[in-house]
């Protein structure tokens, strides 16, 4: 089995950063993607942005410039540094991990951005 560990989220400003962090453990293979959805109320769950462990990344088209996706595979961590939030940014992001043609969820860490 696989656990995805979030912490970072909370409250901020609009202008403002966060990052966000996702420790996986247990059986990780070396070929996986790690990436963040979020979901907020009357929405479907959405991409945010996703990376490779070869480091190819993909990002929504709502936060390309403003957010950063990063992992150390040493670590299997996975990171999301978000600047210039916006209040509809405001949503519980979830982390996610894909090996092996299965996906696995964090238990969602709620972002709030006030305008």
């Amino acid at each position: 089995q696989v656990q995805l560990v979030e912490s970072g989220g909370g409250l901020v400003q609009a202008g403002g950063s966060l990052r966000l962090s996702c420790a996986a453990s247990g059986r990780i293979f070396s070929s996986n993607s790690m990436g963040w959805y979020r979901e907020s109320p009357g929405k479907q769950r959405e991409l945010v942005a996703a990376i490779t462990s070869g480091g190819t990344t993909n990002y929504a088209d709502s936060v390309k410039g403003r957010f950063t996706i990063s992992r150390d595979n040493a670590k299997n961590t996975v990171y999301l540094q978000m600047n210039s939030l916006k209040p509809e940014d405001t949503a519980v992001y979830y982390c996610n991990l894909r090996q092996l043609l299965t996906a696995y969820w964090g238990q969602g860490t709620q972002v709030t951005v006030s305008s």
